[in-house]
C-alpha cells in the first residue's frame, strides 16, 4: 500500500466520527441532505454524498434523527432534524471530542504525563 492511500485511509477513519457529530450539531435547525452536505463541505467537514445520504438514514433508524417530507416545493425534499436522544448524544461526543482534542493538544506540544 503505498503511502497516499494510507494517509487517505487514516483521514477517512479520522473524519468518520466527526461527521456523525456534525449532523447532530447541525442538524439542529432542521435542514435535508443536499444543503446539509453543502453546509458541512463550506465548513470544512468534507463528506462526499454517498457516504451522507446512507449515515442520514442510518442515524434516523438508531433514533437520532428525525425526518419528514416537505413536498409543497415541486421536488419533494425529505428535511432531518436532531431528535432528543441525538441531541443527548451530540452533548456526549462534544465533551469527549473536547477531551481528545486537548489531549491531542498536549501531546503534539510535546507535554505528556
Amino acid at each position: 500500500m503505498g503511502t497516499e492511500e494510507t494517509t487517505a485511509g487514516h483521514i477517512q477513519e479520522l473524519r468518520r466520527g466527526t461527521v456523525v457529530l456534525a449532523c447532530l450539531v447541525r442538524l439542529g435547525t432542521p435542514d435535508y441532505g443536499y444543503a446539509l452536505l453543502e453546509s458541512l463541505n463550506a465548513l470544512g467537514i468534507i463528506v462526499d454524498a454517498n457516504t451522507l445520504y446512507p449515515l442520514l438514514r442510518r442515524m434516523e433508524k438508531q433514533g437520532l434523527l428525525e425526518s419528514e417530507w416537505n413536498t409543497e416545493d415541486a421536488r419533494p425534499r425529505k428535511f432531518y432534524r436532531t431528535s432528543p436522544a441525538g441531541e443527548e448524544l451530540a452533548v456526549v461526543l462534544t465533551k469527549d471530542w473536547r477531551r481528545i482534542d486537548a489531549a491531542l493538544t498536549g501531546l503534539t506540544r510535546g507535554e505528556s504525563k
